[in-house]
């Protein structure tokens, strides 16, 4: 008995976990941070590790006791939004969206600050401090592209591009590439179409040519045969004359 109770609690659980919508499974097994307010959380945990890394700038050595709290606080909020689920209260969700709330504002804080001393970096050519923000990972680099790979031209000896600026100019490289190839080919195309141009150009004339060529024939042959009728008509007036 205590078997075949087993077997079916088994079987329970099999279908059961065969039912459940793919999304759902695949949301349990590879999600890392809270499914509530995603939107606004996961900006701030995947943050997190970045604002860590200030603390190894010298220009945010005072900021230290404050990011180390912060770390602590965006830790608890995280173990909190994992404790929810549908049948969370909505007092409990409002507790933790408050909680998201607040540190989003210290999250846009250290963005700014980041962005901020990035413009000082460059202004007062801090190379140390310019290699430091540009790899933080909180920096916008798509909007400052131009800007970092300029100053990095320009300050080549003074900065490793080991890490974004590395993979910048990759991507540089790779347009470059690009463009050289679509010139060849735009070149190719035009040779292409020159030579067709001239191979037309080339017929033309050789069809023209040869109408030229059996033009003047013609006209020949017509001379041809009109001197030969005259000679014939000279010749029976010479007879009649005799």
């Amino acid at each position: 008995m205590y078997r075949l109770l087993l077997g079916l609690l088994l079987t329970t659980t099999i279908v059961m976990a065969q039912e459940k919508p793919l999304e759902v499974m695949q949301r349990d097994i590879t999600v890392s941070y809270p499914y509530a307010y995603a939107a606004l959380g996961n900006i701030i945990y995947k943050n997190a590790p970045n604002i860590a890394k200030l603390q190894n700038i010298d220009e945010y050595v005072l900021f230290q006791g404050k990011i180390q709290k912060y770390l602590k606080n965006v830790e608890e909020a995280k173990k909190y939004g994992f404790t929810l689920d549908e049948h969370s209260s909505n007092t409990e969700r409002k507790k933790y969206l408050d909680k998201l709330r607040a540190l989003a504002v210290i999250n846009d804080f250290y963005v700014r600050s980041v962005d901020d001393k990035f413009n000082i970096a460059l202004e007062q050519e801090n190379s140390k401090l310019f290699s430091e923000l540009v790899n933080s990972g909180l920096l916008k680099i798509k909007r400052y592209k131009e800007e970092i790979l300029q100053y990095y031209y320009e300050h080549k000896d003074d900065i490793n591009p080991q890490g974004t600026i590395e993979k910048l100019l990759a991507e540089e490289k790779k347009v470059e590439t690009k463009a050289k190839i679509k010139k060849v080919i735009k070149h190719i195309k035009y040779q292409s179409k020159r030579e067709r141009e001239l191979e037309k150009i080339r017929y033309i004339r050789k069809k023209d040519k040869k109408e030229q060529e059996k033009l003047e024939k013609q006209l020949q042959d017509e001379l041809e045969k009109k001197k030969r009728e005259i000679r014939e008509y000279q010749k029976e007036e010479l007879s009649k004359t005799k």
